[in-house]
């Protein structure tokens, strides 16, 4: 859906880019602009940047003349706050760091503000003797709307560096007047695990489009049954921003976020959640390139072309895998929202990412996933601006496997190689990305309202397939406009709410088992990527 942030009307709107809406609200809600601040006393720095969501000043320095935050007209009153005693931290969410060996992001909520947090880690839940202060990131909300008030979150974040790999931590959070190792709490503590440190067989899982319903936590708790190592969670998180459309009517809850947090919660404490930005993730609000709540509410890492400005783009090695996250808000013709806003440095960083991933000879397979459709024929279809941009670096580079979301619906293609089917990839087939192209699935089937297919086309799926010589479709052009396509690549195609499961195993005969699982659990489509056969 289009991206207008409540509170713009949908006339203005329709020609506005992210920085200029970010403008337009801070202008139109000035009476309740706040300055960005901390309210621990201990565990914030780089607070300051963060707080108000400004992507121009850095952690730990003031607001210069010329900064966003310059402008605000008065200090924020003192939080609320409550006896420690009383507050539960919830929402832990993990994230990998740059290394998933070494490096792990614990981050979690209060809701009201608390003194002193921070984290707990140890090899035994019994033994976190390690204590680690965490930095403090809270977020402030206007009523962007007549219907709904003010909000006040507070995100809290510990970074774990010098880990072992392939050990199993205990950890726990906390505040005074909160002691996750007291008697009384010992429930509350979780456990991660890092990366090998030499490649074996694991599995990890992915969806897009999630939000915040009956089916969503369905899929979570199928997920759990996978026991991934990884989740990759490929745009539009929570739909905060529920319609997107800039009309008067719109709502922005920035409590639906609580909700999404606390929802996913029974995963991510355990299986680091990795997220990039869908068109509903940019909150004009927050920062000028919409994107200070995501980087308020989330630790990724920090090795893209620009952490602060960009958070969702990076990369990291799990085993004989290199997983790639990238923003298509950059590069989509049909939400120009956020276009060029990197002025290309994104997609340098990715040519130079992906030929750094293809020589080294400890990773078989290169992972890529990012919101918009490079190929799709569901409502949204197909978005020419990530076929324009990286098309010809998936290409040259041998990617072995796309993921998107955008289109609530499961659909994957057969081999694609220079726009057209490479080799057909039925339902169980194998396919050599070195040979007949990328295969590009579309998972957006985590838990929003589903769309559907083009009408006239059937559901096809493992034991109900339904083949189609072609698909009359369409993809978005630079003038935002959709141009008619007939495609031949659709292969599978499933309007139910899913989830893709994917074993690498390393070794000798290296191989993806990529697999989609329906909200029931059963198996929808599987299929084999390797290499150099």
């Amino acid at each position: 859906m289009d991206t207008p942030n409540v509170g713009i009307p949908e006339r203005l709107a329709a020609g506005m880019s992210m920085p200029e809406q970010h403008e337009y609200l801070r202008g139109k809600f000035s009476r309740r602009r706040v300055l960005a601040s901390s309210f621990a006393t201990a565990g914030t720095v780089g607070g300051i940047g963060l707080l108000a969501g400004s992507s121009s000043t850095a952690p730990g320095q003031s607001a210069s003349a010329s900064s966003p935050l310059a402008a605000a007209p008065s200090a924020p009153s003192a939080p609320v706050r409550v006896d420690g005693r009383m507050v539960a931290p919830f929402a832990r969410h993990l994230a990998f760091g740059a290394d998933p060996k070494t490096q792990m992001r614990v981050s979690w909520q209060v809701p009201f503000a608390v003194k002193s947090p921070y984290l707990r880690v140890g090899l035994e839940p019994w033994e976190l003797s390690r204590k680690i202060e965490a930095e403090v990131r809270d977020l402030h909300t206007p009523s962007l709307s007549k219907k709904l008030p003010e909000v006040e979150q507070y995100y809290l974040h510990a970074a774990l560096d010098g880990l072992r790999p392939g050990t199993t931590y205990y950890y726990g959070v906390g505040h005074d007047g909160f002691d996750p190792v007291s008697p009384e709490r010992m429930a509350t503590i979780g456990s991660f695990r890092t990366a090998p440190a030499t490649p074996e067989k694991f599995v990890f899982t992915a969806f897009g489009d999630q939000g915040v319903s009956y089916d969503a936590l369905a899929n979570d708790q199928l997920i759990l049954g996978q026991n991934p190592s990884f989740h990759l969670h490929a745009g539009d998180i929570c739909y905060a921003d529920s319609t997107g459309h800039g009309k008067e009517s719109d709502t922005y809850d920035a409590r639906v976020w609580d909700t999404f947090l606390a929802q996913t919660e029974s995963v991510a404490k355990s299986v680091p959640w990795m997220v990039t930005t869908g068109n509903h993730d940019m909150e004009a609000w927050y920062s000028p390139n919409g994107y200070g709540g995501q980087s308020a509410r989330w630790s990724l890492p920090e090795n893209g072309f620009d952490p602060k400005n960009a958070p969702g783009v990076y990369s990291f090695t799990y085993g004989n895998v290199g997983v790639v996250a990238l923003d298509a808000n950059d590069v989509s013709y049909e939400i120009p929202a956020n276009k060029g806003y990197t002025d290309g440095k994104q997609t340098a960083w990715l040519d130079k990412r992906l030929g750094e991933l293809r020589a080294d000879d400890a990773i078989d397979f290169v992972v890529v996933f990012f919101h918009h459709c490079m190929y799709s024929t569901a409502t949204h279809a197909s978005d020419g601006g990530v076929r324009d941009a990286w098309l010809e670096l998936f290409t040259k580079h041998q990617v072995d496997l796309v993921i998107n979301g955008h289109n609530h619906v499961y659909e994957r293609t057969d081999a694609v190689r220079n726009g057209e089917v490479g080799k057909p990839v039925p339902v169980g087939a194998s396919t050599d990305p070195t040979r007949d192209g990328i295969v590009y699935v579309t998972a957006g089937g985590a838990g929003k309202d589903l769309y559907s297919f083009p009408a006239g086309v059937k559901d096809s799926f493992e034991g109900n397939v339904d083949d189609r010589d072609s698909i009359v479709s369409f993809h978005w052009t630079k003038a935002r406009r959709p141009d008619p396509e007939t495609v031949e690549w659709s292969r599978v195609r499933y309007t139910g709410f899913s989830f893709l499961a994917v074993e690498a195993t390393a070794g000798a005969h290296p191989k993806l088992t990529v697999s989609a699982l329906a909200e029931s659990g059963e198996r929808v489509d599987h299929f084999e990527v390797v290499r150099g056969t």
